[in-house]
């Protein structure tokens, strides 16, 4: 499949479900707090993720870094269990997401840093390469203190962050792969690695 009809093909889904398309090209304004620019996931990659995560009626996942809420989107239009919220930095976006989500007692977008959200009341946690690697660590580390109870975390990138779990105490890889060509066409600039982890605070 041609990456032009890959776009298409989104965006129509984009445009059923929630009346806009919830891909963005722009750069992001907020590099100097460590943001990376918005990209949405594409469907056939949450499709292949979420369907590992074993979500019940019972989670709540937190999309961090979500953008227009194309990982949400996902949620609603699989009908998976359980609830999901997006955080994003970006007002702009934050407020895009927010307008269709209203729409879907299961979601809700917040606007803001990551990591000024209370993560308790989360099981599940989706990263697709949201910000610089020192705030993941500090992202990461907010985890470990906050979370009371064994949740699961998803996350992707191109640049090699996964080093970042490696070691820690509590951190479990659960499953690991890399997605670059999609029906023979490329779909990502350069591969993008993924990995699943588990954290288990009682086992530190």
């Amino acid at each position: 499949m041609a990456l032009k009809e890959l776009n298409r093909q989104e965006l129509l889904r984009d445009l059923a479900l929630c009346g806009c398309g919830l891909a963005d090209e722009r750069s992001t304004r907020f590099a100097a707090e460590g943001a990376h620019d918005p990209t949405a996931t594409r469907y056939f990659v949450l499709e292949q993720l979420f369907a590992q995560l074993d979500l019940d009626e019972s989670s709540h996942l937190l999309d961090v870094g979500c953008g227009k809420g194309r990982a949400l989107a996902y949620f609603a239009e699989a009908k998976l269990p359980g609830c999901a919220t997006g955080v994003e930095l970006d007002p702009d976006l934050a407020r895009t997401a927010q307008a269709w989500t209203e729409n879907f007692e299961q979601l809700s977008v917040i606007e803001g840093s990551a990591l000024s959200v209370p993560l308790r009341r989360f099981t599940h946690f989706y990263l697709f390469n949201p910000f610089d690697s020192p705030i993941l660590e500090q992202f990461v580390e907010k985890i470990e203190a906050e979370t009371r109870r064994p949740i699961t975390l998803c996350h992707m990138s191109d640049n090699g962050e996964n080093y970042l779990f490696m070691g820690r105490s509590g951190w479990r890889l659960q499953s690991e792969g890399w997605i670059h060509i999609h029906q023979g066409a490329p779909v990502f600039g350069c591969p993008q690695h993924w990995s699943i982890w588990k954290f288990d605070p009682a086992a530190r």
